[in-house]
């Protein structure tokens, strides 16, 4: 015990005030915008309306199919599809999408509390990856997922003495896990096996391995789908060992390069000097070995697998957030050096909180002022879309996925809606479309880019006149008569809609 006149350790970063007000912030950057303003979320929200309406629109009925399936890419469509019966698909989904952030956070401060009974000074320093490159690209399910398998690793090690019960309640939370997201259920498996092997390392490494995958058995049952292709078929796999190091520059990519870049040089740094400095600070064994294996997953794990682009970099933020929450002032060090720590890493969180909301206001600025051509669409209507992409700048203007909204609002039918069996519940009534038939055929890459999926000259020549009867095109300067029998009825500075005459 200390002595009695000595003033007590000021612990304000382990408060339930200073817990629950980083949660709710993490909240902030998308209480404005209507719909979020990330990459992918408008063409989720075209999903979900076919699936809730399907059965009452025959202009639905005409252009897609939509049958349901286990597979495991579901989170957000099973939260949203009850939900928007009360208040809406769009509302529905901002509301879903808004919760992801705080879950995220919750899940890291039960995590750090279950490894190792407190939380570290340096914790809010890993709360802006909440809002990292994954979530910003709109991987609203794998980030759900990945909320959950937090909460359940801290809820696996605080269980540990206690393993059939923990058997039998991780079956169905196995299970609910992969039907989120299935690379949530993998990473919660991968780190759930390597908390074992650290609990039981004493026994020897080879040993604790052995104890440990049975112990993890349990978590195997969504294996069955996986391998007998219930799930759908795998889409082979791909590597790109260039882009890893390109993804731990775009760690925390928003809108700003500099800026973001700086930020995961901040995060770098802390690092750096918690390693140089082993008599100030020490590693959390347990935290420290969830991390490394984090780490050696993303380098392990290609970017295209089962169907899912960006597989290694999904699990890049999470192996950084738990390094560190593993980072602790030693016992040793200075009482200053505590409190210290807590407030750079609470002013850095509050820094991105701030700079992530007004990321999202400008997104969601110039997604609102492409949607006003969602008004000139009539209702069931096929509409080419195309959408002027960058390939060189550190943000796009986010339009790549637009067009969903076309059909949340008019049940139109677009190119734009992914299409990979096994990964989407939602397929095509018109084939005789292609190539201008689902993602990426609305994308129109400058010449020198290396992506390459649509030219925008070949496709106004090209498209099916009678699936398409509008053209909507984003990004692009307006045209009187892109071709001979297109004819501009609508433009503003953001989109441009266009419609088939005989």
């Amino acid at each position: 015990m200390p002595p009695a006149s000595a003033a007590p350790r000021r612990t304000w970063w382990i408060g339930p005030g200073f817990v629950w007000v980083c949660i709710l912030l993490s909240t902030v950057p998308l209480l404005w915008p209507a719909i979020p303003p990330l990459v992918d979320v408008p063409g989720h929200i075209g999903r979900y309306h076919v699936a809730i309406d399907l059965w009452r629109s025959a202009d639905l009925q005409r252009h897609w199919d939509y049958h349901w399936a286990p597979i495991g890419n579901l989170g957000v469509d099973l939260l949203v599809i009850p939900l928007a019966k009360w208040v809406g698909v769009e509302l529905a989904t901002k509301l879903i999408t808004v919760a992801i952030p705080p879950l995220f956070v919750a899940g890291l401060i039960r995590l750090s509390h279950a490894a190792t009974g407190t939380l570290s000074p340096s914790a809010a320093l890993a709360f802006p990856l909440a809002y990292g490159y994954p979530f910003q690209f709109g991987f609203v399910n794998f980030m759900l997922a990945a909320a959950l398998a937090l909460h359940a690793l801290a809820s696996w090690i605080r269980l540990a003495d206690r393993p059939a019960l923990r058997a039998m309640i991780f079956i169905p939370v196995s299970c609910l896990l992969w039907v989120a997201h299935s690379f949530g259920w993998g990473l919660f498996g991968l780190l759930a096996f390597t908390a074992e092997v650290m609990r039981l390392r004493s026994h020897g490494w080879l040993r604790a391995a052995a104890r440990a995958a049975l112990m993890c058995t349990p978590l195997a049952l969504p294996l069955f789908p996986m391998l007998t292709g219930a799930a759908g078929p795998d889409h082979g796999v791909s590597y790109n060992w260039l882009m890893k190091i390109g993804w731990l520059a775009s760690l925390l990519r928003e809108r700003w390069q500099a800026y973001d870049a700086g930020c995961v040089t901040a995060i770098v740094f802390f690092f750096w000097v918690a390693l140089r400095n082993r008599a100030s600070f020490r590693f959390d064994p347990l935290l420290g070995a969830l991390a490394l294996v984090g780490f050696a997953a993303y380098l392990a794990l290609p970017r295209l697998l089962l169907g899912g682009a960006y597989v290694d970099m999904r699990m890049l933020g999470i192996a950084v957030a738990i390094a560190i929450l593993a980072v602790h002032p030693h016992p040793g060090a200075s009482d200053k050096l505590a409190p210290r720590l807590a407030l750079v890493a609470t002013g850095f969180f509050l820094l991105r909180t701030a700079t992530s909301t007004a990321a999202m206001l400008l997104y969601a600025s110039t997604q609102q002022s492409a949607l006003a051509a969602v008004a000139h669409i009539p209702r069931g209507a096929g509409v080419l879309v195309l959408v002027n992409e960058p390939c060189d700048k550190w943000h796009s203007d986010r339009l790549e996925h637009l067009d969903g909204i076309a059909i949340a609002r008019r049940d139109a039918f677009v190119n734009g809606q992914w299409a990979l069996p096994g990964q989407q519940l939602l397929r095509t009534r018109h084939p005789e479309a292609a190539p201008y038939l689902a993602d990426p055929s609305q994308l129109v890459y400058p010449r020198p880019c290396e992506a390459r999926t649509t030219d925008f000259a070949a496709a106004i020549r090209d498209f099916d006149r009678a699936t398409f009867r509008y053209v909507w095109t984003m990004g692009f300067a307006a045209r009187p008569r892109p071709a001979r029998d297109v004819r501009l009825i609508w433009s503003n500075d953001r989109s441009a809609l266009y419609r088939v005459e005989p």
